[in-house]
């Protein structure tokens, strides 16, 4: 009997010669190349094609079931989306990784110098575009129908360098080697207006009527990225946003002899899409940045409308096949966007429009900071974008009208809750707008969801209290577990299997091992391992030799007040003065890892890494402590420079102002790796603490009623500077130069604020920070119990995975289901007929 032999594809099939051939074959007809003669960035770049064919063929199916089937669908619109690199997430999700590192070794190459050439795309600022990423792999993961709607940014998060302890901002140019994952799709371009003004009438039918006539008109082009799920053939789309000019070359112009005018339009369009953020100081740079949320808003509108047309639908039924999700208040202009395209395009009557917007709009906040709470000026908004503004003041008017109804007399109320902040310069409030435009409002932690609706939005909570409800962030464990610590997930999968992966409540099933003396063992070799790696890369990148036996203290997120990286500095220096004093104190070796970047325009946050880079100059030199401290700040903090940093601490610092931190999802990704967590009851720390038991769980601080009732007046911080010795110390060292030699006023805009105002409370939390630090310092010399804390902290971190989160929004906001994509078997017939 004849053996049968296995043809497989070479663009899908996934056994270890079919994937090496494929890698070759696309070195040489992609890049061009030979093995001989392939850079290492020729060999990524033909491995992320080899690995997108595989993901094609699942994304391309799996928009075909969603046509066919007409299925409703989640559209997330965010500014950001921090995505990061594609290819080894890719490689886990398609459970290829061992396969494909198989074929990089038989053909001399080690995966990890592929994986390492790949450009991270810096399309966001840290914890949003972060979560907007996770929100992403799990809707894929979930079989959940989903577009992310974003921009494009040319250049994204500035790379960050550290010279003479101070940040250095380059320009990040991800694009620079091109991007394999993306697909141009030039033929789905819209158009966006700005400018010009507004022409009304009345029609035939006595309805008003209103033409845009625009000033400028911007062609926004889609880029579409397949986001693959874990172990399943649904791959979502995420699309970004590039603006271009429709003529990018005026030849009249050039031929008279005006050469930069024959590329003005060009120059000016690209712009909104240039960068991620720009600084807002100017007034130049709020426009660009209102510019950025209206073009990327109003093309993906356009991009949903003409989707579900398409597929057969009426315009009425919107609502029913599409929700849309807007990630913070960056995207609330949406609200006004979908009124003016079923007003003005699609002819509907306001009170249909009006149905149609609310019940398909959902609005998370993500913040309780007030000047976070982004606010544009009436002015810019009238010059940008009239008809939106017209819009925005009927809203209004109904709203308020609705609003005297149920709180009749009530005028301060009216002005509070008003979508027009009238005090002094007019502002429109797009928090507000948001609310009012919205069917549900949610926070992102308990905490945070209850201050929403106590503080920033209380007015809107009393009035429809039903549209409020919570939805705790979470994180993939795929790329934050799975692809992090492939130690650590070894060491897991071989006692309770992998279910887990993409059921995190699974690890559920370690506890039991968390009383078993060998397992405890097994784990703290594991972790040593793990530490090894990352004190190989401290040493690399910052020149500073650390000890992995030694508690690897670690704070990395953005650059704060709030997030009080400098409360954290005060302790290294208490524990500095300690050991001069007296040299034989006993304290467990500690080394203090700091990573973030901190805002171009934020001096004072700036001034915080300079002082924790000074802070360590001194302490890692000093003979008392140079043996038993070591701080170090790793630069350019980002996804792919977190991958060790996670996985080796053994102490995460969540040590936020209560109150101040809507969620944080940092303190997620350290607590599934199986760091202990010190921190206050703010944001999701409160649910950690909950979830993997107070024992296992540092806590000190201020709570939030106490922080607020301080707040009032009585909190004065030179009080405590004058009971507490220890905090005097710390704040006369730094103002006294011995940080800064070289100038000693160095550090007086920070000693200053915190002497005289203290807006985020430091020295209040200074006494029980230290304290609680002592019992973190005696705990760890119990490695034993420590690393049975530490299991239990990732056996009982499932609530904290964003499939549980997302499968809430499901449920409660979106109201879709999961949609089973089918992957039909290959044949290598040709029996395909073209639609043109």
């Amino acid at each position: 009997m004849a053996e049968t032999i296995r043809v497989e594809d070479d663009r899908t099939g996934i056994e270890l010669e079919t994937i090496k051939r494929a890698f070759l074959d696309n070195l040489f007809y992609l890049q061009g190349k030979t093995p001989d003669t392939a850079t290492p960035n020729d060999c990524y770049m033909a491995l992320a094609s080899t690995v997108r064919d595989r993901l094609l063929n699942r994304w391309l199916n799996a928009q075909k079931t969603y046509r066919e089937k007409n299925v409703k669908t989640v559209g997330y619109l965010s500014a950001e989306f921090l995505m990061g690199p594609h290819l080894g997430n890719n490689l886990i999700n398609l459970q290829l990784w061992d396969t494909v590192e198989k074929a990089m070794k038989e053909l001399g190459l080690p995966l990890k110098v592929v994986l390492a050439q790949e450009e991270e795309p810096g399309l966001g600022n840290g914890g949003l575009g972060r979560l907007a990423a996770c929100f992403m792999d799990s809707l894929a993961t979930l079989d959940i129908p989903a577009v992310g709607y974003g921009i494009r940014y040319e250049f994204g998060i500035f790379d960050q360098m550290i010279e003479n302890g101070w940040q250095v901002e380059i320009t990040d140019k991800w694009l620079r080697k091109g991007n394999p994952w993306e697909i141009a799709r030039i033929d789905e371009a819209v158009a966006v207006k700005f400018g010009g003004h507004v022409e009304s009438n009345f029609g035939e039918d006595g309805r008003y009527q209103a033409k845009w006539v625009p000033g400028d008109v911007i062609m926004g082009v889609p880029y579409d990225t397949p986001v693959l799920g874990y172990a399943t053939n649904t791959a979502s789309t995420l699309r970004l946003w590039k603006s271009e000019a429709f003529e990018s070359f005026d030849f009249h112009s050039f031929n008279q002899g005006d050469y930069y005018g024959a590329v003005t339009d060009k120059v000016s369009s690209e712009n909104i899409s240039k960068v991620l953020y720009p600084n807002d100081e100017q007034a130049i740079g709020k426009e660009l940045r209102l510019k950025q949320q209206y073009f990327f808003v109003s093309c993906s509108l356009q991009d949903a409308i003409r989707t579900h047309i398409s597929r057969g639908n009426k315009i009425n039924t919107f609502h029913e096949k599409f929700a849309l999700q807007l990630n913070d208040t960056h995207p609330a202009i949406a609200v006004a966007e979908l009124m003016r395209l079923l007003l003005d395009e699609w002819k509907l009557e306001w009170e249909e429009a009006w149905s149609i917007t609310v019940q398909t709009l959902g609005y998370t906040n993500h913040t309780l900071l007030p000047e976070a709470l982004e606010k544009w000026s009436v002015g810019l908004f009238q010059r940008l974008l009239p008809r939106l503004l017209d819009i925005i003041y009927e809203i209004n008017h109904r709203f308020l009208d609705e609003v005297r109804e149920h709180f009749p007399g009530d005028e301060a109320r009216i002005s509070r809750m008003s979508l027009v902040d009238e005090h002094g310069e007019r502002y429109v409030r797009m928090a507000h707008l948001a609310s009012v435009g919205s069917h549900s409002i949610n926070g992102v932690a308990a905490l945070h969801s209850e201050l929403l609706a106590k503080s920033v939005l209380q007015d809107f909570y009393e009035l429809w209290p039903k549209k409020f409800s919570n939805k705790t962030n979470g994180v993939t464990p795929r790329r934050w577990v799975v692809l992090n610590n492939p130690l650590l997930t070894k060491l897991i999968c071989e006692k309770i299997g992998s279910g887990w992966i993409s059921n995190l409540s699974a690890l559920r099933q370690l506890e039991k091992y968390a009383e078993d003396p060998e397992f405890r063992k097994e784990w703290r070799e594991c972790r040593h391992e793990v530490k090894k790696l990352l004190a190989d890369e401290i040493k690399r990148r910052c020149n500073v030799k650390v000890d992995p036996k030694s508690m690897f203290d670690v704070q990395v997120k953005r650059i704060h007040e709030y997030k009080r990286q400098h409360l954290n500095a005060l302790h290294i220096i208490t524990l500095y003065n300690r050991l001069r004093k007296n040299p034989k104190l006993k304290i467990v070796p500690r080394t203090f890892i700091f990573g973030g970047k901190a805002a171009p325009g934020y001096y004072m946050a700036k001034l915080i890494i300079k002082l924790i880079n000074s802070v360590g100059d001194i302490v890692n030199n000093h003979p008392a402590t140079r043996d038993i401290l070591k701080v170090v700040f790793i630069p350019d903090f980002n996804v792919t420079n977190s991958q060790l940093i996670y996985p080796a601490a053994d102490l995460s610092e969540q040590i936020s102002t209560a109150g101040k931190e809507a969620s944080g999802t940092g303190n997620m990704k350290f607590t599934m790796n199986g760091a202990l967590t010190i921190g206050t009851l703010d944001g999701a720390n409160i649910e950690i603490r909950e979830e993997v038991g107070e024992e296992n769980f540092f806590l000190f601080g201020l709570r939030t009623d106490e922080v607020q009732y301080l707040k009032t007046g009585s909190y004065i911080p030179s009080d405590y500077l004058r009971v507490d010795e220890e905090l005097r110390e710390c704040i006369d060292l730094i103002a006294s130069g011995h940080f800064s030699p070289e100038y000693k006023d160095l550090f007086k805009p920070l000693v200053d604020s915190l002497v005289h105002h203290d807006p985020f409370m430091l020295f209040g939390d200074y006494r029980y920070y230290i304290e609680c630090q002592e019992r973190v310092n005696e705990a760890f010399q119990d490695q034993d119990h420590w690393s049975k804390m530490s299991i239990l902290n990732v056996a009982r971190s499932g609530k904290f995975s964003s499939d549980r989160t997302i499968n809430e929004y499901c449920t409660d906001i979106w109201r879709v289901s999961p949609v089973k994509v089918k992957v039909p078997p290959y044949h290598p017939g040709t029996d395909y007929k073209f639609k043109l």
